[in-house]
């Protein structure tokens, strides 16, 4: 029996990161042949060319599809979306994959899902049914979700909310994350050889902090930036490790105001484009915080235990861990949280609590899934009606 090709689709540092082990999953079995499409900042040296990583990983890319992000304005990224799903399109007709793969929520993920979907190529999709009121990342992926027929969700409420978009329950399966994979899978580095990474003291206490624009609302990139950096030397006794923006629109006022507040303070504070998996996660065990509005702060970070403060409203509506405190954009709001999250009495206050996502072996869950399902079946969808008497929780 011939293989059976699957086509993982990858667009950012961080979507790779969660891909990994999947990918390693996937490239093992003699069942299955991995073909891989890279685009998107992977792509771009403004956001550290992390296509290089893929390739030292031992990966062979099969398409690179360059969608020229040379400006952070929303037209612009609206035509990068263009050119990634008529790039996706031609890298699909010459390598004629079974099934895709998507992970998550971003445009390159949404231009691939048209892409796919338009060349009758069914869709295998990760992490959907999770909400994210303040991004537009939101509505693409319920739009992604539809336009897949395999489902991948991280928690039962997440696979029932996918039910509820009337996805049959026959194909959507709750996993986990398989980002998590690499706390079973990989060894992280000790806090020893992350501080000598980033150059800060010996057992120097350090935040992590990743902001990314909140595109959803009219926010002011500038002034959610302005508020957190002015917070920061109120905690002289940390490092600050920033890690790189990514290329939503607005990202440039926030990667240029972190440049001059590194330079200013360059005895306690580090800047890095992309830090790759390992060291990233590594990191996050050993910080005093996780501090910014990523969904590693939701969804790994409460994996080790380590508090986060998640500022403003991009990952509104994600299940929470006791770990996480929400807080507005200001500066009075950011200084108490970190400040909260500094203490004894609330670390220990959620040391019994469990992390949402957690959940092993995720990654060959999926892999298990991609191998064995009938394909025939995929491309004819129906809606799933629900009895009008269901409770979507």
């Amino acid at each position: 029996m011939a293989e059976r090709k699957i086509c993982v689709v990858t667009g950012t540092r961080a979507e790779y990161g969660l891909l990994y082990w999947l990918m390693r999953d996937i490239q093992s079995n003699p069942s299955m042949a991995l073909q891989l499409i890279v685009t998107g900042t992977h792509l771009e040296p403004a956001f550290g060319h992390t296509v290089d990583v893929i390739e030292a990983d031992g990966f062979q890319i099969d398409a690179r599809v360059p969608i020229e992000l040379t400006s952070d304005t929303p037209s612009s990224i609206a035509r990068s979306t263009g050119l990634a799903t008529a790039g996706i399109a031609d890298a699909l007709g010459t390598l004629t994959p079974d099934i895709v793969v998507l992970l998550g929520d971003r445009f390159e993920m949404l231009a691939a899902a048209m892409a796919a979907t338009i060349c009758n190529t069914p869709i295998a999709h990760i992490h959907g049914g999770e909400i994210t009121e303040g991004a537009i990342d939101d509505a693409m992926r319920h739009a992604i979700t539809k336009l897949s027929s395999v489902h991948f969700v991280a928690a039962d409420q997440y696979r029932n909310r996918v039910i509820q978009m009337g996805e049959h329950p026959s194909t959507v399966f709750t996993v986990g994350a398989p980002g998590l994979d690499y706390i079973d899978r990989e060894k992280l580095l000790s806090a020893d050889e992350i501080t000598k990474a980033f150059k800060i003291d010996d057992a120097a206490q350090y935040f992590l902090i990743t902001l990314h624009p909140t595109t959803r609302a009219q926010a002011d990139a500038a002034a959610e930036i302005d508020a957190l950096l002015k917070v920061l030397p109120d905690f002289s006794d940390h490092f600050t490790v920033f890690t790189g923006v990514n290329a939503d629109a607005g990202h440039d006022i926030i990667a240029r105001r972190i440049e001059a507040y590194v330079e200013k303070h360059s005895s306690r504070s580090r800047a890095f484009n992309s830090l790759g998996q390992v060291r990233y996660l590594s990191a996050m065990k050993y910080a005093s915080v996780v501090i910014g509005n990523s969904s590693s702060g939701i969804i790994e970070a409460p994996a080790f235990g380590t508090p986060t403060v998640n500022i403003g409203d991009r990952q509104k509506g994600r299940l929470r861990a006791a770990s996480i405190i929400d807080c507005e954009t200001d500066e009075r709001s950011i200084q108490q949280a970190i400040a909260k999250a500094l203490t004894p009495e609330f670390k220990a206050s959620y040391k019994t609590t469990n992390a949402p996502y957690r959940s092993p072996g995720a990654s060959a869950k999926i892999a298990s899934e991609l191998c064995t399902i009938h394909m025939s079946t995929l491309m004819q969808k129906s809606f799933y009606n629900l009895q009008l008497s269901t409770v979507i929780s």
